[in-house]
């Protein structure tokens, strides 16, 4: 299945129910803007038996999509082996200001090596040395043989949610 578009502008929509009177769609610029800039992120996914599983993690927004490194056989790893289906969040941890956005969509892994060194060094422009990245055979590497599947989510389907006055929940969906 092709991934959305995510450079086009998607279908954006306010939705009534959740947002104060005076409360308008925010763009989807203004989402990217957030997703670049934030440096903690939160992946759901959902175990083989069906319960889920979450975890705070790092990632970079490139190329139209998020992405998140895992080892291989960490719990999150398993999991988007069995299911890529994924849900991504970053905001503010607060009730009355700030802007949430959660990504929906499939996490699909980066193999291509060309794509994994411009990750790799987008990746340490963002987060400084300590997140240096090497590639060897498909996967980010460290000096000390670590090494990370790196996985790629394209929205599907997004939300932001304004906090304070006025609330507002928009949707945008990617056809």
């Amino acid at each position: 299945m092709p991934h959305p578009d995510t450079n086009t502008a998607p279908d954006t929509v306010l939705n009534p129910h959740y947002s104060g009177v005076d409360a308008t769609a925010r763009p989807w610029p203004e989402a990217v803007g957030l997703l670049t800039e934030a440096e903690l992120y939160w992946l759901s996914t959902v175990r083989p038996d069906g319960r889920p599983h979450v975890t705070p993690l790092i990632g970079v927004w490139s190329d139209g999509a998020l992405h998140f490194c895992t080892g291989p056989s960490e719990r999150k790893a398993r999991n988007l082996a069995a299911n890529p289906e994924v849900v991504l969040t970053t905001g503010a941890n607060t009730l009355n200001e700030g802007f949430d956005v959660v990504v929906e969509g499939r996490a699909v892994r980066v193999t291509d090596e060309e794509r994994l060194i411009a990750l790799a060094e987008t990746w340490e422009a963002k987060y400084g040395g300590d997140w240096h990245f090497g590639v060897t055979d498909g996967m980010f590497s460290n000096g000390a043989g670590g090494r990370a599947e790196v996985h790629r989510v394209a929205p599907r389907t997004a939300f932001g949610f304004a906090k304070g006055d006025p609330y507002g929940q928009t949707r945008w969906r990617f056809v």
